[in-house]
């Protein structure tokens, strides 16, 4: 069976944060290590394979998507640690990394299939849509049967959110319009943030499976017949260029984006992919709220100064204006003052000598736009 596990890693306590070179030296390490191994036995004695990663380094450690072939979950889990232990011992400059997490996530057409045998009163609707909704937690008949549970649940959503709010340590309130000329309340700056963190970890995590199911359809976004979650959602212009490929690199945007976010050192959007990824971050965080209720006029407000703050400008949005098709590439944009999109430079650095995670960078020598 096939099984993804999630490895979170960090640097040693007290030790400085790792720069650009640094992380992208972590990376190299990371994947080279990887890239040495075909198999391992596993602690059940068995042999577990492994069939695929990916690696998103940020200034405090390392997270890891790990694909593996195991007989059980309890394997998989455990010989992942084990190699990702062993990875970090034999590599002098990762020797004192620690592991913080390892999880394991059942394959998406190994569930699918799963749910497919189900029978009797619990079992999921045909509609993958259906499905979909009913994974992410959308309301049932029993909730709307049960007002007071309904409430009860809103309520623990509500205070699971605010705890998060401390997770996002690059934004003061101020950032939500707290103290400002709106004058968010302070509350609902928490709720909008602690939303955002959630669905920082739900986003990573669908976009993996979106990149598992063009992986194994060996196509793009318009061409694809599984159910995808978020890929659909970019511009349709580009819709046959969306393949495995580009869906990797924006997956990992979308991990060294939110990394940045929680972990303080985030300055500025880097990227026109960046920008989508942020698009798709507050649409997340903003269909969470609805979901459960908790997206008055007051955090709907919080959302949107954020949005404000931190996008400079909103110049990805011509991306999904069809009229404008073409004037993304070449001169026909610059004739209308528009600066070029063309998709070939969505991951490049907006400025000279800006950052790009080194495994959603363009190859060395490509000029930034």
């Amino acid at each position: 069976m096939t099984y993804i596990v999630t490895v979170d890693t960090r640097i040693p306590d007290g030790a400085p944060e790792m720069d650009p070179l640094q992380r992208a030296g972590a990376v190299a390490l990371i994947e080279d290590g990887f890239d040495s191994v075909r198999s391992v036995e596993g602690s059940d004695g068995v042999k577990v394979d492994l069939l695929d990663s990916i690696v998103a380094v940020y200034p405090g450690g390392a997270h890891l998507k790990v694909i593996v072939d195991a007989r059980t979950l309890e394997s998989a889990e455990d010989t992942v640690q084990l190699l990702v232990d062993e990875l970090l011992e034999r590599t002098e400059l990762l020797a004192e990394w620690k592991i913080e997490r390892c999880e394991v996530e059942l394959h998406q057409q190994l569930a699918r299939e799963s749910l497919d045998a189900a029978g009797g009163p619990d079992a999921p609707p045909d509609d993958p849509a259906a499905r979909k909704a009913r994974h992410t937690g959308g309301p049932t008949t029993e909730d709307t049967d049960d007002s007071h549970g309904a409430e009860a649940k809103t309520e623990a959503v509500r205070r699971r959110m605010v705890g998060l709010a401390d997770e996002l340590r690059s934004f003061p309130s101020a950032v939500f319009g707290v103290d400002g000329k709106i004058a968010v309340p302070p509350e609902s700056a928490a709720l909008a943030a602690g939303a955002l963190v959630h669905a920082a970890d739900s986003l990573v995590r669908e976009l993996f499976e979106d990149v598992q199911v063009l992986t194994q359809e060996d196509t793009n976004v318009a061409e694809c017949e599984g159910p995808l979650w978020h890929l659909e959602r970019l511009p349709d212009r580009y819709a046959l260029r969306y393949d495995a490929g580009f869906a990797r690199r924006f997956l990992v945007t979308v991990i060294a984006l939110t990394t940045r976010f929680t972990d303080g050192s985030f300055r500025r959007l880097g990227c026109v992919a960046e920008e989508l990824a942020l698009r798709f971050l507050l649409g997340a965080a903003t269909t969470t709220l609805e979901r459960h209720g908790l997206l008055d006029d007051e955090v709907s407000t919080a959302l949107t100064v954020f949005a404000d703050n931190v996008y400079e400008d909103m110049r990805h949005e011509w991306l999904y204006d069809d009229s404008t098709d073409g004037t993304d590439e070449g001169t026909a944009g610059a004739a209308l003052g528009i600066t070029p999109m063309a998709f070939g430079s969505w991951f490049i650095p907006f400025v000279e000598g800006g950052y790009a995670h080194p495994s959603a960078a363009d190859e060395p020598g490509t000029a930034p736009r």
